[in-house]
């Protein structure tokens, strides 16, 4: 079982916000368990928090930018990389404005400042969402397409294609989420030379000095250009070089732009809010693609998380069989309707019913469509509580998903909502069949106090 994990204690670097040009402090502190990545903005009232979370994208020009209640945090992806690279979990992530510091344009400086305070386990299971099926995501008007299937670790492909003579097509591959450090945390950001000139017309990177960026150059420098350049970053010369890019920088790899690329999706990605174990095949892959891709799968682990059907062994012996069920309930066949109680607690309990053709329900309920009713499954819910539940104050949120018919066995599991109080229980309970859920409800009840042997 792997460990989630945490600073072992806390670290500040300083920086610049690449568009907004504002200086920003930013501070990485240990976290508690089930944490995950949170942003707390310092500078305003009552120190907001926004999680790292998909659901909360709102705008992908030039970066990935977070919203949570008005409450902004810009360009976090370069961060979030170095996190999830530097094997972390629960990280918070304070900050005194809202665009995180650009640094060089990669995830370098964030990993070598992770990797100097280091990191500790903690006592909780690490959350991995193990990828079984194909899952893909696919932009239409861009033909840039994410695509992730199952694998032993995570790993990521990204194929570029940028349609310009000065990059062209390039690869990247991660095989091993630990190649993160040493294979993509030192790429940096890229621009072409009309991407610059747009951005700088229209008041952004502020923040840019030519030495956290790598700028293509797929058009003709005009000296009206060249002058805005200088003036811009500050510099009395500026050139091409052979390879096609400005003189400011030199390539780390030959692949450095979709090295970034594979960075800003492992960034991206971890929007999700767990680890991933499958391959990601990113092509053509953008802010866009990969945040609407992360929201896909946020959306299907909620899903499956919510459907998933406990595991328990049929087989071996139960906590109580009819007969010790018997003598704890007042019900008797054929409204007895819990044949095994599997698991018990202080706060849980599971049960199980086999439905046979035999339920005498079925002799009307329908006779050439037998289907047990919802109203029984309800029943049986609160039967297999009722070590905890005895006269009904309350149901709520009451939904049936699945057909429940002869030959099924339902799993009934309820679990308390919160501590009994008052000799009041509230508990959610749900009844599963066929690897599926089939039916849940919240019940709550007037506790009378029932022999536990």
């Amino acid at each position: 079982m792997l460990k989630q994990t945490t600073l072992k204690s806390e670290i500040s670097l300083k920086g610049v916000g690449l568009h907004t040009g504002q200086e920003v402090t930013m501070t990485f502190k240990p976290a508690p368990i089930n944490n995950g990545f949170t942003f707390v903005r310092v500078d305003l009232e009552g120190s907001p928090i926004i999680e790292a979370d998909a659901n909360y994208v709102v705008n992908t020009q030039r970066g990935t930018n977070l919203e949570k209640l008005g409450v902004m945090i810009q360009t976090p992806e370069h961060v979030l990389a170095a996190l999830v690279g530097c094997d972390l979990d629960n990280v918070i992530i304070e900050l005194n404005s809202s665009e995180l510091p650009i640094m060089d344009g990669s995830s370098k400086y964030f990993v070598e400042a992770l990797e100097k305070v280091g990191c500790v386990e903690q006592e909780a299971e690490r959350k991995i969402y193990v990828v079984k099926d194909v899952i893909s995501y696919l932009d239409e008007a861009t033909g840039s397409e994410i695509t992730i299937i199952p694998s032993d670790s995570y790993c990521v492909t990204a194929m570029v294609d940028f349609g310009t003579k000065v990059l062209g097509t390039q690869n990247a591959n991660m095989k091993n989420i630990s190649d993160f450090k040493s294979e993509i945390a030192e790429c940096r950001t890229f621009s072409f030379l009309h991407e610059l000139e747009a951005l700088l017309n229209n008041g952004l990177i502020k923040g840019g000095d030519l030495n956290n960026a790598i700028v293509y150059v797929d058009k003709e420098i005009s000296d009206e250009t060249m002058g805005n350049l200088k003036k811009a970053f500050n510099k009395e010369h500026i050139s091409v070089k052979e390879n096609g890019i400005l003189d400011n920088l030199t390539l780390h790899h030959p692949n450095e732009a979709a090295r970034h690329k594979l960075l800003d999706i492992v960034g991206d990605l971890s929007l999700i809010g767990r680890r991933i174990q499958g391959k990601v095949i990113a092509n053509k892959p953008g802010h866009f693609v990969n945040t609407q891709f992360a929201k896909k799968v946020s959306k299907i682990i909620k899903l499956e998380e919510k459907n998933q059907i406990p595991v328990y062994d049929l087989h071996k012996d139960p906590v109580l069989d009819i007969h010790g069920i018997m003598d704890l309930l007042p019900h008797r066949p054929p409204f007895l309707l819990v044949d095994k109680i599997l698991e018990l607690s202080e706060t849980h309990v599971v049960g199980l019913k086999n439905v046979t053709m035999n339920e005498p329900f079925f002799v009307g309920h329908f006779p050439g469509a037998p289907v047990m009713p919802g109203v029984l499954q309800v029943e049986a819910m609160a039967q297999t509580g009722e070590n905890y539940l005895t006269f009904f104050m309350k149901i709520d949120n009451v939904k049936f998903k699945q057909k429940v018919l002869p030959g099924d066995t339902i799993v009934f599991k309820c679990e308390l909502i919160t501590p009994i109080r008052r000799g009041i229980c509230h508990m959610q309970a749900y009844a599963y069949a066929n690897g599926k859920l089939v039916s849940e409800a919240e019940l709550m009840a007037q506790i009378v106090k029932v022999k536990n042997d």
